[in-house]
Formats: structure tokens, sequence, C-alpha cells
């Protein structure tokens, strides 16, 4: 091992790697360059041999840390090769690197993220580990599996309503069960009759037969049919694919389950609740607590969550570091001892986002959190108390992770009744502080 050159180094036999989409420029220490007798600054390609050779020359130059920059998704084959070596690598954010202004090349990017690193100046980026990295991949593909479906649905309306079928109108889900099977009959049959469209109305549809057959006199035209069928036959493909995907979710966390969890008696087999339910089940396994117990966390909330930090967050030193890892703690600008902004970071983060989606859930939920975000809403804009709710949200995931207690809701009355009394206590204080004292009203 070689010594420290310098008392400043934290990392003496760091390195640094610039990651581009053709090459990726090394940087080594000056000291590990000159007793290996080779250059500092390296260029390698982007194949798989180039990586090995990489990482053959680092372990020989006597690098043991590595500092990555993330860049695009070019980064991930060099972390993994470099992991796998046994190189301790650190993906760091490309905002924290602070370039110096016309001073930028490849060569330069890379001595200066050796720099940083050596110093200690630096911060590693969280990824999760590879079990958890197998799930988020499947459990993204559906989302864009989903919303490479919606964008169908929506060509198929486009098609109707250029056709003057103003289906919408008179159905709430157009790929529901009536919507569906009108579409169906119209593609697959050829047919064109109204009335005998009509007929697949569900008796649960508000709008009448009547008012069906008004909506489905049309112009009926063979280019908008020919792009109606076009979207159909997507449609349904998309849809093989996302239960492929739902297969392969299930085998994925039936493998991970540490622990039976009890979260209540099991619907039908034959009730739609059936599949919700054993999806619940699976995570709940995963995660050894329950996560849909809290309320505004779906399966679907907790399916990301999950898939993006896995059930260990111990990562995190504390609740405080999970939630600025989120983006949603308080900022702290503050300059000459004057606070110039608290708001919160801009973050793409997936589970801030979920979790802002769960708290706009509140908005109508007789719980406690329902009752906490509505004062929020009261006092402050709705952003912000969607923030700040989430942040809340976040929180008791952490807790319910790293402490494996269940959720338990304590209900909107007794949440509103404890807001009573410290509203009273706070009153009274300000009274005493005045000089004054306040007394009930003697009920009538």
């Amino acid at each position: 091992m070689a010594m420290r050159k310098r008392e400043d180094e934290v990392y003496p036999n760091a390195a640094g790697i610039d990651v581009g989409g053709s090459s990726h420029w090394a940087a080594v220490p000056a000291h590990l360059a000159s007793q290996a007798g080779c250059e500092a600054v390296r260029e390698f390609g982007v194949m798989t041999d180039d990586l090995n050779a990489l990482a053959e020359w680092l372990l020989a130059v006597g690098v043991d840390t590595v500092a990555l920059e993330s860049t695009g998704v070019y980064w991930i084959p060099v972390f993994e090769v470099l992991e796998q070596r046994g190189l301790k690598v650190w993906l760091v954010d490309a905002r924290q690197l602070k370039y110096v202004p016309g001073r930028k090349s490849d060569v330069q990017d890379c001595q200066w993220l050796q720099k940083l690193m050596s110093l200690g100046l630096l911060r590693a980026a969280w990824r999760p580990s590879a079990e958890v990295c197998v799930v988020r991949a499947v459990v993204r593909q559906r989302e864009v599996l989903l919303t490479e479906q919606a964008s169908w649905v929506q060509r198929m309306q486009k098609a109707l309503v250029q056709m003057n079928i103003q289906l919408t109108e008179v159905i709430t889900d157009v790929m529901g069960q009536t919507g569906q099977a009108i579409i169906r009959d119209i593609v697959v049959a050829g047919q064109r009759d109204p009335k005998m469209l009509a007929r697949h109305r569900h008796r649960r549809i508000k709008a009448s037969e009547a008012d069906i057959v008004k909506a489905l006199t049309g112009n009926w035209r063979e280019e908008h049919l020919f792009v109606l069928r076009q979207a159909l036959a997507m449609y349904d493909d998309i849809g093989k694919h996302l239960a492929e995907c739902d297969a392969k979710l299930d085998a994925l966390l039936q493998t991970r389950a540490v622990a039976r969890v009890d979260i209540g008696k099991a619907p039908r087999a034959d009730s739609k609740a059936r599949a919700e339910f054993e999806v619940r089940q699976a995570l709940a396994n995963w995660a050894g607590v329950d996560l849909t117990r809290i309320n505004g966390l779906g399966v679907t909330v907790v399916m990301k969550l999950l898939s993006e930090i896995g059930p260990d967050v111990s990562r995190f030193a504390s609740v405080k570091h999970f939630c600025s890892w989120l983006g949603l703690c308080p900022g702290t600008k503050i300059s000459g001892g004057k606070v110039l902004s608290s708001g919160t970071k801009r973050s793409a983060n997936r589970v801030r986002q979920a979790l802002k989606l769960a708290a706009q859930a509140l908005a109508r939920s007789e719980s406690a959190l329902g009752a906490f975000y509505r004062r929020l809403c009261a006092r402050m804009d709705k952003p912000r108390a969607n923030t700040a709710t989430a942040h809340k949200l976040a929180r008791m995931v952490y807790f319910m992770l790293t402490r494996g207690e269940a959720f338990v809701d304590q209900g909107q009355q007794r949440y509103e009744e404890q807001q009573r009394q410290r509203s009273v206590a706070a009153l009274k204080r300000r009274a005493a502080a005045l000089g004054f004292q306040l007394n009930p009203v003697a009920a009538a």
C-alpha cells in the first residue's frame, strides 16, 4: 500500500473516471503512476474487454477507491465491472464537481474528479443492492408499458371523436367492460348499427341505452376505422407484455420473502380484490411490515417505493438523512445570519414523486393523516402542504422499515381533539404572557 503523500488527503489512492459514450478517461494519483512507471491519465474504450483492461490497470497501479461521474446510463457497465473486481466505487453527482469555466476537457475532468475524491470533498450516491435493482428494472418497464398503453387508448378516443362517436360523453372509462365490448364489436365484427352496439351497455352505466345510441351515431370513415383497429391491436399486444411483467414480478417477490406477515383474511379466490391482496401480501413479506396500512399508500405506491429503495434503509444514518435524500426536508440557505430560502430542493426522485401522489390522495381521507393534510392546506398553499405531508409519510415509512412496527391510525376525531387541546394551551400561554386568564364558557 502506497504511503499518503499529503496530510490533507483522505483517500490518497483514489482514482477518477470521466465516463463517456465512446470512451472513458481515467486518472490516478501521480505518486502511484510514478511508482508503476506509467502515465497518470489513460483513455479506455467502452467495450467489455476495455472495461476489464481499465479494472486491471487500476488494480495494478494500486488504486482502492474510484470516483465515477453519473453520466446518463454509460456509468452502469463501468460501475458493475469495477465493483466485481473488488474496487470501492463511488457514484458521484455531476452537480458536486463545480468545474472552473473555460477549462473543461476529458483529461481535466477526470483529473479534477480524482483530486476532489482524494481530498474527501465528494459524496457517494446511493445505489440499491443487486436484488433490488432486478425488481426495479421490471417495475420501471411495467410503468413504461402502462404509459404506452394509455397513449394508444388516447389514439382510440381520437379516432372515435373524428367519426363523431361520442363514447366518452356517456361512458367514463372507454376501456371498461362496456367500452371494450363496443369497440371490439366495431373493429372485430364490423358492427355499425348504434342500437346493436348499445346492447353492450352494463346495468351499472348511468347513461340510458337511448343516450348511448345517440352517442354511437356518427360518420363511419374507413381511414379512422383503420387507425382504431391498429390502436386496439397495439393495446392488446401491450396488455400481453404487462401480463408477462406481472408474472415476472410475482416470481421475484416470492423469492425475496423474509417473513410471513399477517395482513388479514384473504378475499375469495374469484374476487377481483384477490389479485391485489396477493401482491400486497408479497410486498409485506419482502418488507417485513405492511406499508399499505399507512393511509394513502396503496399497492402501486408501495411497489414503486420498495423497488426503488428496497426494504433495507440502514444506508441512511437517520430519518433526516433519508428525507434529505428524497428531497422532502426543508432547505437551509442562510447568508449573513438571514434565512434566504427554506424550500425543498428540486429532485426527480421516483420515491418522492410517489409519496407526493399518495399525499394528494389524503385530501378526502377520514383519517388522522387526512385531517393533517387538510389542516396544512388551510394554513398554506396546496403544493407546500402536499410536500409537508409527503415528508410525514416518508418518516413513517422509514420508522416502519427500521423498527418493524405496524402502523395504527389514531383516527380523525382523536387527531382533531389533540389539535384543539394544543390550541387551547397556546391561547392560555399567550393570555398569561399578557396578564390575562382564560376561563371556559359553562355549557348551557
